[in-house]
């Protein structure tokens, strides 16, 4: 479509982020009147290969939708087919499960926060860049990584597309002499985690909101990352709040059989991934969200560092809804992963068997845990000889893209509104300011459906 003072732009290349997508922009008087995120990845079909497989493969066939995050797809296959046989794991094994899932919380969002996130704020088109004058802070934060990655290693076989894992438990537990190295590596990992939250706490931070509801799981007592009930936190407007109010907002639960009922996916004709709606709402997931739901159960390690770098203590009330902070908050979940597996360690001792049996039966179970970028569904249907019939995942990224477009519309229509205008902006400051907003949420586009394509319609009075 040609406009008088029109102007398209395009960019090839989305860095820093997993996977293939576009954005189009449309700027009518002024106003954004449209920000798709456009997902064109071709859609990979797992939900079909797990149809006519044995119960027993989830774990193994979805642990390869994510090279980041396979820990999350495997944990949210196992309880959800554990659901349908009617076998919860307890004790040891699920301590083991969860020092597992802290393994990869502690290497995913180190990866973000150093590799992919801390550019922007520095002012480095990428990572490698950025050594030449932070190599201490670079070096800092893969040590980190090395930490979260090596007891993944130790409890998952390897360190991507772990193979230990099975219904039940695991094919090999460690014995305590096993984890007495990992647990001297995670302590001093500790201290530099503690560092990154003062690092990142000295950041400039952009002005902004989120007005979505915020989704996570809530597990009384602690930090939810295995389990736990779907949780909201509604929005600021909702409940008659300021956005910026630091008073607790209310939340809401339901239960975990009837999340495809308030968790609605529609397929819209510039995706190949699912946008997904909560209650017919705007909805984001992820660190902000488990903040706000389960900040007040981090440990007190994490509350300090949290209070420390600004953030403000959760158990009265605060709530971050500011997308720039995310980096922040991922920190501070840093410190807590490594301070829960430090006393998973403490606290282990050798389960009687690496697992126990999950006999076959006719059901429908669901599992749901929190992947480093947010909430992560799975159903599956079985049959009575363990047969699957029908899965169902709903990945984080999925359920956040319209939280993302709202996001960049919001980002756009600030500089807009406040600066020199959209023609201000040369066509790589427009893409920055637009993969910057992108980046905020951690996308893993890969698991919703390495460059973003950007279309910007600018339409001016005659």
């Amino acid at each position: 479509m040609t406009h008088r003072g029109s102007r398209v732009v395009h960019v090839g290349g989305l860095s820093r982020v997993e996977g293939e997508g576009a954005l189009h922009l449309r700027v009518d008087q002024g106003r954004i009147t449209a920000a798709r995120l456009q997902i064109y990845e071709p859609p990979r079909f797992f939900e079909a290969f797990l149809r006519g497989r044995a119960h027993t493969e989830p774990p193994d066939i979805t642990a390869r939708v994510c090279g980041i995050c396979p820990v999350a797809y495997q944990m949210s296959a196992c309880k959800a087919v554990e659901d349908a046989c009617g076998v919860t794991v307890t004790g040891p094994l699920a301590g083991l499960r969860r020092l597992l899932y802290c393994g990869e919380w502690i290497e995913s969002q180190t990866l973000h926060i150093y590799l992919l996130h801390a550019p922007d704020f520095l002012g480095y088109p990428d990572a490698i860049t950025m050594a030449r004058r932070h190599r201490a802070d670079v070096e800092r934060g893969l040590r980190i990584k090395q930490a979260g990655n090596s007891i993944v290693e130790l409890l998952g076989g390897r360190a991507i597309h772990p193979i230990n894992v099975r219904l039940g438990g695991f094919h090999r537990t460690p014995a305590r002499a096993d984890l007495a190295p990992l647990a001297e590596r995670l302590r001093r990992a500790r201290e530099d985690a503690l560092r990154t939250v003062e690092w990142v706490a000295g950041f400039d931070f952009p002005d902004a909101g989120c007005d979505a509801q915020l989704l996570a799981l809530a597990e009384p007592g602690r930090y939810a990352i295995d389990g736990g009930t779907p949780t909201v936190m509604t929005a600021p407007g909702s409940a008659g709040l300021a956005p910026d109010s630091t008073r607790a907002l209310p939340t809401r639960t339901f239960l975990l059989r009837d999340f495809e009922h308030h968790v609605v996916e529609r397929r819209l004709p510039h995706s190949t991934a699912l946008y997904s709606s909560l209650d017919g709402h705007l909805h984001l997931t992820g660190c902000l969200a488990r903040y706000a739901v389960s900040g007040r159960w981090l440990s007190p390690l994490a509350l300090q560092a949290a209070h420390t770098a600004g953030l403000g203590d959760p158990r009265a009330g605060v709530v971050c809804r500011n997308p720039f902070r995310s980096i922040l908050v991922r920190a501070v979940e840093v410190v807590y992963a490594l301070d829960e597996a430090l006393r998973l360690i403490d606290a282990y001792e050798p389960p009687p068997a690496p697992a126990v049996p999950v006999p076959p039966r006719a059901g429908i179970g669901r599992g749901v845990t929190e992947a480093p970028r947010g909430l992560l569904y799975h159903r599956y249907g079985l049959t009575a000889d363990g047969t699957i019939t029908s899965a169902s995942l709903i990945p984080p990224t999925a359920q956040n893209q319209d939280a993302i477009e709202d996001h960049l519309r919001s980002v756009v229509q600030d500089r807009l509104d406040t600066h020199t205008g959209l023609d201000g902006l040369d066509d790589d400051e427009l893409r920055l300011l637009c993969e910057r907003a992108i980046r905020n949420h951690d996308p893993c586009i890969s698991c919703s459906a390495h460059f973003l394509d950007l279309t910007v319609e600018r339409h001016r009075d005659r």
